[in-house]
This record gives C-alpha cells, structure tokens and sequence, in this order.
C-alpha cells in the first residue's frame, strides 16, 4: 500500500486551504470547532439533524455563548461556513471531526448511538483519502472497537484508504482565557500515519501545541483522566465541607489556607453537585467499560456516590435553616438563585440547581428560580420560566434564598439585605460583611 502518497495528498490539502472540512453535531463543541476551521481558511461545512440549529447558522444566528456573533455572521456571509442536514454532503468533504453528544441511558449506561449514526450517516458518502476524527468524550476503545468496524461498511480500509483518529474536545463554558483556538489538543489514530494527518488538520487550524499519542484508547483514555480527576476531586471537598458543617468548621476558610501552599496542593471547591456534559457522565462510561474486565472502579464510584447525593444533601440543609425559623420546607418559598452548572454561562446540562429545584418540590417547597443568562429550560416536555428580573419584592418573599450558581452579575448585597435567610452552597457571597442571615455549605 502507498501510506505515503495517500498521507501527502491530503496533508499537501491542509497546508494549501484547499482541503474541505466538515463537523457533524453543531453543539457546545461542534459550532466553536466549525468556526475555528472556517477562521483558519477552510470551506467548512457543518452537518446536524437539527433543523432549527441548522437554519440558525446559515442566518448568522448565534446560539453558543463561546462563539463571537459577528464572526460566524461574517463566515456565513463569506462563504466560508455552511451547515445543513443533508450528510450527501460528506461526500465534499477531506476531514470530518464527530461532535454529538455521548449520554447516559436509563441504566446509567453510554448511549454511543449518536456517534453509531454519525458513522452510519457518513458512509455512504467516504472517499479515499478521507480524514475521519471522534470529537465526543467516551469510553476507551469507542474509536478502534465501533467507530472503525462502521466506517470500513464503505468498502475502504483504515489506515489505507482512510485515517481515523481520536481527539477529545476540551471545552471550558465561560472559560475566558482558553478557548478552542488556544487549547492544546491530544490526538491519537489507529496508526501512525492517522495520527500524523489528525495532527496536521489540528496545527493548521489551532494556536496551541498538538500531543501525539499511540493510539486512540490513549486518548480516550486521557480525557477520562481528565474529567475523573475533578470528580474525584471535588468528591472530595463535598465530603469534607458535610464533615466540616457537623464540626461547625468554614471550610471554605480551609480550603483558603490550604491555597496558601505554593506546591503540591490544587484548590476544588464544594457545591450542590456536579454540571456539564463531561464531569458527571464520565466516570459512569469507565465504570462501565471496567466490568468488561472485572474491574471494580471503588475510588471512582466512592465520589460519585459523594457528588450525586449533593443536591439531596443540599436540601436537607436548607430544611435545617428553614426550622430555625419554626418553617416546614412543605409550603415554604424558596428561590433559587441561577440554574446553569457553572457561573457565567447560559448552559443548564447536568445542572446540579436543576437537581436542587426538583428535589425542593419534592417535599413540597414552592419554588421560583432567577437566572440572568437563561430565562427558561425545558424539562420533561414542560418549560419552566424563571423571574425576569431579581426585585426587593421577589427577595423578600422568600422564606429562603438558595445560591446554586455564583454568577458575577447577581447583586448579592442586594440579596443580603432583603432575604429572610439564605443558604450559599457556592460562596458567591463571600466579600459580604453583614452575614447575619447567611448560611454557607
């Protein structure tokens, strides 16, 4: 086979812009990562079965917060950018990245079915000398032991006729300093010419160093590594803030002088569980694949069972603060102050204050939530409206304030100076003096 005629033919695509490029799933990763390739030169075409998502970029719309509006407007306008829902369209494309998301089912287990039907989607439409990369957080062994076999259904052979490589994403909502573009990216293909041609795509659209690994269960794995790390982390300070509410300890003022140490010491902090596409989901996709060996994952499981029980937790405390003013939590108004899982961000995924609202009404609180960055959220085919504007008459109606997400545009004071209680489970009112009628996590 000649690797080496096939590697330098697309290779020599990238280094001229003359390469097509293609993202399947315009979410939170795919959109930012569409915009990158068109910035970086490249035809880029977007593919999603979302019509609606759909019709949004080709209008220039922007529904992504780490996206700059006038800079998808002006690649639509340009011709640069493109999306659709016909995958015929695959067929224009040298490189294609796999964006879609990557579940829990029921049973808590991976739903890989939209990475399956991604693949599914785009075989009929694979030529040789084709780039292929798996984008979505998943389970080591996705890329060689699923993605592959579906793909080699179009008659070509991997690593002859195709590459095929995996590299995680690493997107950081809200994050202000790192963003697609400056990220360091890991990429590992099936073999070493795969991963030489993933690693070309990724230098010629990125400002950040490209690390190669060995194989693609290499950086499946790293990503899990990643994630699992802040989980088993933040298991940790939740365990220890529970602890420390019992010794009538501030163990945020803990966390403080452990930071104190310039070396061997990384601050995570408590809340009311854990948010977002990847912390939470990831541990459960290795836990999973680990039975295959007959593994048991006890560190791992140990923090999730920590994180999951959070919001619960949370509730009953703010029922404890409830008490001490001779309140029942059944009947009580509760507001709850911001819905996404971190603060800053228009992102409710995972929402650890979603799981706090639905546990509050449980047992009979009258819940209102605020939220300056989204306003409503689906959930179970219903849309919950929030307050549209956090009012002196709002505050003071509360029987409690819950802060779930710390967002920076909230006026605390404000808050502090109105509410009958409030119960802080993210420190967001730490530079309050007056804290008389606060009560931290």
């Amino acid at each position: 086979m000649n690797t080496v005629k096939l590697t330098s033919n697309i290779k020599e695509k990238l280094l001229n812009k003359t390469a097509t490029l293609g993202v399947v799933g315009l979410g939170y990763v795919g959109l930012p990562l569409a915009v990158e390739k068109a910035k970086a030169g490249y035809k880029t075409i977007g593919f999603d079965v979302q019509e609606s998502k759909v019709k949004m970029v080709n209008e220039g719309t922007n529904y992504i917060g780490d996206v700059v509006n006038e800079d998808l407007e002006s690649l639509v306008n340009s011709g640069y950018l493109l999306a659709t829902t016909d995958f015929a369209k695959v067929a224009q494309a040298d490189c294609v990245s796999i964006c879609v998301p990557t579940p829990l089912d029921k049973h808590q287990q991976p739903d890989i079915s939209y990475v399956e039907a991604s693949a599914e989607s785009i075989v009929p439409y694979m030529h040789k000398d084709m780039l292929i990369v798996l984008e979505s957080t998943t389970y080591p062994g996705t890329t060689e032991e699923l993605l592959k076999p579906v793909l080699e259904k179009s008659g070509l052979k991997c690593g002859e006729d195709f590459f095929l490589a995996y590299s995680p994403e690493r997107v950081d909502p809200g994050n202000l300093n790192f963003k697609t573009k400056n990220t360091p990216k890991v990429v590992g293909g099936i073999t070493p010419e795969c991963t030489d041609v993933a690693a070309a795509l990724y230098e010629s659209i990125l400002e950040a160093p490209i690390h190669r690994v060995s194989s693609p269960a290499i950086a499946e794995m790293e990503k899990i590594l990643e994630n699992i790390y802040r989980n088993i982390n933040i298991g940790l300070v939740n365990e220890l803030a529970i602890l420390s509410n019992k010794m009538s300890i501030n163990f945020w003022e803990v966390i403080e002088a452990a930071k104190s140490k310039p070396y061997g010491f990384q601050a995570f902090y408590p809340g009311p569980g854990l948010g977002g596409h990847c912390i939470p989901l990831d541990p459960y996709y290795l836990s999973w694949k680990a039975r295959e060996y007959g593994f048991h994952t006890s560190m791992i499981e140990s923090s999730m069972m920590v994180n999951d029980r959070m919001p619960e937790y949370c509730v009953e405390r703010a029922s404890k603060i409830l008490n001490m003013s001779k309140k029942a939590m059944n009947g009580s108004k509760i507001l709850v102050l911001g819905v996404a899982y971190k603060k800053d961000i228009d992102d409710y995924r995972e929402s650890a204050a979603v799981k706090v609202i639905n546990e509050l009404e449980k047992e009979g609180a009258e819940v209102t939530y605020f939220d300056p960055n989204i306003q409503e959220y689906p959930e179970h085919g219903k849309v919950r409206k929030g307050e549209t504007e956090l009012t002196v008459d709002l505050i003071k109606g509360a029987d409690l304030v819950m802060i779930t997400t710390d967002h920076t545009t909230v006026d605390y004071s404000l808050v502090q100076m109105h509410a009958k209680a409030i119960f802080d489970t993210k420190n967001a009112m730490k530079d309050i003096t007056n804290r008389e009628n606060i009560e931290l996590l």
